[in-house]
């Protein structure tokens, strides 16, 4: 029932009633990444500007930056094959998906910010030289 009334009231928690219905009609699986989102195509209305619609399903919290790099690139439709019917290989360069941490006890604070743990002692010197006109 709460996943029912999730589904019906909120578009950040998977996906909504509408988004259900549409995909059960008109969705193709395409594939699904390790963190569980599932990919979805289906044949677009305006076939002259876009060939495709392409839609996510994500598996708990919707958050865009959770998409990995081969899924980014289908999505918005910078390559034509999804990383399921392709050898794609992420580069060493790219790192797994870390959840912005704003806002949480986890965040950055760089030091001297007044959110720090570590303050800076009352008598501290300033890390800079205030500019005086002469």
């Amino acid at each position: 029932m709460l996943n029912f009334l999730k589904q019906f009231f909120t578009w950040w928690n998977g996906q909504t009633l509408g988004l259900r219905w549409y995909t059960a009609r008109k969705g193709e699986l395409v594939g699904t990444d390790e963190a569980g989102n599932k990919y979805y195509r289906a044949p677009s209305a305006l076939p002259e500007s876009i060939p495709e619609r392409r839609w996510v399903v994500y598996n708990g919290y919707a958050e865009a930056s959770a998409i990995p790099p081969g899924w980014h690139g289908w999505m918005h439709h910078t390559v034509d094959t999804p990383p399921t019917e392709s050898d794609y290989q992420a580069h060493e360069w790219q790192q797994p998906h870390q959840s912005n941490l704003t806002g949480s006890n986890l965040a950055y604070r760089p030091p001297g910010s007044i959110a720090s743990p570590k303050h800076k002692p009352a008598d501290a010197k300033p890390d800079y030289q205030a500019w005086h006109p002469k």
